[in-house]
């Protein structure tokens, strides 16, 4: 359930607030990893440029959370990684901070994940991303090792799965 406040819409990939809310997620990112990036090459730069990339035609779901006035709070996205089932691009704009939209959207990805035959839903991100890293192990997210295509680009990553 939906805590009071807002509420969560599915829209399509390329909805321009979805694509807005990817940016700033892009923004945030590469200020919080700019030092850890500073030495790549860029053939390293570039693969993992796409490893991070979401294709089309791999997401099952692309979700916002809206506030009451219809302003977008946050965005997260459920692909399929070949036979997995991955959360992607989890954000929350700071205005949606500490209104549990974090929470509500990672619980929506697992429940459709979990309608759509998934036996599990993995995820990767990063110790320079805490407050991502207490919602995922509140939701019950537990550490597992790192997968592709993460591998060889972000092999420090933290990565981890909810298992139904």
């Amino acid at each position: 359930m939906t805590p009071p406040g807002f509420r969560i819409e599915k829209v399509d990939v390329d909805d321009p607030r979805a694509v807005e809310l990817r940016s700033v997620l892009d923004a945030d990112l590469d200020e919080r990893y700019r030092d850890a990036d500073a030495d790549d090459t860029p053939a390293i730069a570039a693969k993992r440029a796409e490893a991070l990339a979401v294709h089309p035609e791999q997401v099952v779901a692309t979700l916002l959370a809206l506030d009451t006035d219809d302003t977008p709070l946050g965005h997260v996205i459920l692909r399929r990684l070949g036979e997995e089932w991955e959360l992607k691009r989890l954000v929350v704009v700071p205005a949606g901070r500490r209104r549990g939209i974090g929470s509500a959207l990672t619980a929506e990805v697992v429940d459709l994940a979990r309608r759509g035959g998934a036996r599990r839903v993995i995820l990767q991100s990063g110790r320079m991303q805490p407050e991502s890293l207490r919602v995922y192990a509140v939701a019950g997210f537990t550490p597992m090792a790192v997968y592709e295509p993460y591998l060889e680009t972000m092999p420090r990553s933290l990565c981890f799965e909810y298992v139904f």
